[in-house]
């Protein structure tokens, strides 16, 4: 800045030549006269040159303050500091590196996919591909709209316009992996749809992704086919997302819920089909046989009167042979009074655990009954059973003629 105000001081006025307009008119106002000591020519370079210095020299002090200014105080009656410019940097800087999170504002839908302001040089694009981990055909189906505030992974650049390509997809599946890994750790059974199978075994969705159950690790004896689209129970076996090898059990599955089928238990169960000595019921994965004799008090003379193919009801467990398979259902015995199945099966349903729970009362007291009569031919024990049904010392309260073990007519546990 210096060096162009030493520049302003070094200009000169070249001299205005006798041909000029200037001089030619001085010349007729001033005609030659040898006693003049000033020439009119000379008199108006002179004063010309004279204003032209005086602005310079002004611009010159101007610029010399300034630069003064700068060098000395260069923020002076700035308000923006270096310190909020470098903020401001940071704040703005964008990470367009593939992999990056960021979170965006969806602005507008489409049928193919979505725009996405996430405060880059330019809008990015959600595909419809990308917007889900399940298969959908607009990306409102998946909950985007305009407004929604989410989490994007950016996944590419679009070369044509340079936006930014984002996927919700990816996320979803490292979420997905991550609670298949919780759920075997937690060693849950799970419901699964199959849908497909080849010549090794069962394709189930579960979280979204997609997993196999071998033909060896399936407990039904049904056709693949006749499994398509239905929902079996499944445990994990092995959960690996980098090999993306997720490997699952039906057999496993199976084998803890027969665990958990108790004797008296309610259970929540769906008809699977009819034959004319029962129906057989879905109960989780294990299908339980509802003799016709255990549907109600009353006799049934057709069966489909009372269920149909895909009736969801209450049935209650009354043997459960683990060994062979075999498991016998009653909803018989949930009947508040004889015949309930067959005029309001709905009454059944509601009072079917306070039925139960008389079953089991009286399963409970014909053991006890049945532990004290052995007792009273071992009076070295020194124990009988009280009126109550409770064991304690010997007393007079044991009938002498025994006890009525008769608990009802429970059929017997069918192959299946």
């Amino acid at each position: 800045m210096a060096s162009l105000a030493q520049q302003f001081t070094g200009l000169r006025c070249s001299p205005l030549s006798s041909s000029s307009r200037l001089s030619r008119r001085a010349a007729k106002n001033f005609p030659q006269n040898k006693s003049a000591s000033v020439s009119p020519t000379i008199v108006a370079a002179v004063a010309m040159s004279s204003g032209q210095t005086r602005e310079r020299l002004e611009l010159k002090k101007m610029f010399e303050d300034a630069y003064e200014r700068c060098r000395t105080a260069p923020m002076e009656g700035v308000a923006f500091t270096v310190d909020d410019f470098a903020a401001a940097i940071e704040q703005y800087d964008f990470n367009s590196e593939i992999g990056t999170r960021v979170k965006g504002t969806v602005f507008k839908t489409d049928a193919n996919g979505a725009l996405v302001d996430i405060s880059a040089k330019s809008s990015a694009y959600l595909s419809v591909e990308q917007a889900c981990i399940h298969r959908i055909k607009h990306v409102e189906e998946a909950g985007i709209v305009p407004g929604m505030v989410e989490e994007f992974v950016i996944i590419g650049e679009n070369e044509s316009d340079d936006s930014l390509l984002l996927s919700l997809r990816m996320i979803q599946y490292e979420l997905a992996w991550e609670r298949c890994r919780q759920l075997q750790a937690e060693d849950v059974v799970v419901k699964a749809k199959v849908v497909g199978a080849n010549k090794g075994g069962l394709v189930a969705m579960v979280e979204g992704l997609r997993g196999f159950v071998p033909f060896s690790q399936i407990s039904s004896k049904a056709a693949a086919e006749e499994l398509l689209e239905k929902e079996i129970p499944l445990k994990f076996v092995e959960v690996d997302e980098e090999q993306t090898k997720l490997v699952l059990s039906n057999r496993k599955a199976v084998a803890d819920s027969q665990a958990q089928l108790g004797i008296g238990s309610v259970v929540l169960g769906v008809v699977q089909s009819l034959k004319p000595y029962g129906a057989f019921i879905d109960i989780g994965g294990i299908n339980g046989l509802l003799h016709v004799s255990q549907i109600s008090h009353d006799r049934v003379s057709d069966i489909a009167t009372v269920l149909q193919p895909g009736d969801t009801l209450k049935v209650m467990i009354l043997s459960h042979d683990r060994d062979r398979g075999r498991v016998s259902l009653s909803t018989k015995k949930l009947e508040p009074t004889p015949g309930d199945m067959i005029r309001n099966p709905k009454l059944v349903f509601e009072k079917a655990e306070e039925m139960a729970q008389t079953f089991r009362q009286r399963i409970a007291q014909a053991e006890a009954m049945a532990r004290a009569d052995m007792l009273r031919f071992q009076p070295e024990s020194g124990l009988t059973l009280s009126s109550e049904g409770i064991l304690g010392p010997l007393g007079s309260d044991l009938p002498d003629d025994g006890v009525d073990l008769t608990v009802g007519d429970i059929s017997p546990a069918v192959d299946l």
